[in-house]
């Protein structure tokens, strides 16, 4: 593709401005010509901010009216399966949010209807495009690759809780007009509403978790374990290697303290990464390498560019569009991340969920 790439955004709510909007609006050879927004105070404000030339009450109407190299769809997860099929039907590729959808059999069901559309959709796993998690990928499987320090042993990725906006909200447009509240995808027929609610906050703050595991691995693997305070999910992924996911053992306030450590025999690549919201910021990456042997033992820390995630992951959409790239996480993978998450619920709630 040798021309502008032609986006139509479906939702400029919170995340929809902050995340997406802002970054893809200055990604180079890419214009967003329209906005499909149910608030039309607010889409119109949005869209005289960023230079956006046209408005529409629906994508239902934007894609009448619009002739689009990609749909950006910023909305609750919960609504994916109402939301996406018409995207699909347009033949177009669409990015959303994590997760893919709010159970396991919506999710499914997407990924038929994509299939029948005969486009992809990228989901917004933008972990996977942080300039220091690549780094840390890279790193690993070159480690893995070489043999220099050993075995890949145990992989471990801790989220605590903080303040995951880190002011990236400020600066957005806001509006009091009323959202349909009454508009989502039915609930998992082989749960009971807790037991839903509980698998909806999993994946809704984890399952970022759950994909950069397997990002990182290279891999995939299964769930071995969950203890009962609902802190920690051990794994194995396919050749072995034990994962592990420590879902908020402590909190912060002011902070964000997230992190990945790859351990191997003699050594360790350990990755840092900053508030999702954060701008201009990546995140940090250190290599310990001990080859024995009386060598000196070494750790080095890359100096990143000054990029972050969200801005790269728009950066990867458009890319992805011109046949440049592969999509960083597409639906058929972020489908996985939902059954680790119904096996984990399985093992962490047996006397109320099977996993699937």
């Amino acid at each position: 593709m040798d021309r502008t790439v032609r986006i139509g955004f479906v939702g400029v709510g919170n995340m929809g401005q902050a995340a997406h909007l802002r970054n893809i609006v200055v990604v180079p050879g890419c214009e967003v010509v329209a906005i499909a927004e149910v608030r039309p105070e607010l889409a119109s404000a949005v869209a005289r901010r960023h230079a956006v030339p046209r408005v529409y009450p629906s994508a239902t109407a934007m894609l009448a009216h619009e002739e689009l190299d990609g749909v950006v769809a910023i909305q609750q997860f919960q609504r994916h399966g109402l939301v996406l099929p018409e995207l699909y039907r347009a033949g177009v590729p669409v990015l959303t949010e994590k997760p893919l959808a709010a159970s396991l059999a919506v999710g499914e069901r997407l990924l038929a209807e994509l299939d029948a559309g005969g486009s992809w959709h990228m989901v917004g796993y933008h972990k996977r495009c942080d300039p220091a998690a690549v780094y840390a990928r890279d790193a690993i499987a070159q480690l893995r690759a070489d043999g220099s320090l050993g075995a890949l042993r145990y992989v471990r990725i801790s989220m605590p809780a903080g303040d995951w906006i880190a002011g990236g909200f400020d600066d957005i447009i806001r509006s009091d007009e009323p959202v349909p509240d009454d508009i989502a995808d039915p609930p998992a027929d082989d749960m009971d509403a807790a037991t839903y609610r509980e698998y909806g906050r999993f994946v809704n703050y984890y399952i970022h978790q759950v994909n950069l595991l397997r990002y990182l691995l290279g891999e995939p693997y299964r769930v071995t374990h969950a203890d009962r305070s609902g802190v920690l999910l051990v794994s194995e992924s396919a050749s072995g290697v034990t994962g592990i996911i420590e879902m908020t053992p402590y909190q912060t306030t002011v902070d964000w303290q997230e992190s990945a450590l790859a351990a191997f025999d003699r050594g360790y690549v350990r990755l840092e990464l900053p508030a999702p919201l954060a701008r201009n910021r990546p995140g940090r990456v250190e290599i310990l390498r001990d080859p024995g042997g009386g060598v000196t033992p070494e750790t080095r820390v890359p100096h990143l560019p000054w990029s972050h995630a969200m801005y790269e992951q728009a950066l990867a959409f458009v890319q992805s569009i011109r046949g440049e790239r592969r999509p960083p996480c597409e639906a058929a993978e972020a489908l996985e991340d939902l059954r680790v998450a119904r096996a984990y619920l399985g093992l962490w709630r047996p006397d109320r969920a099977h996993p699937a």
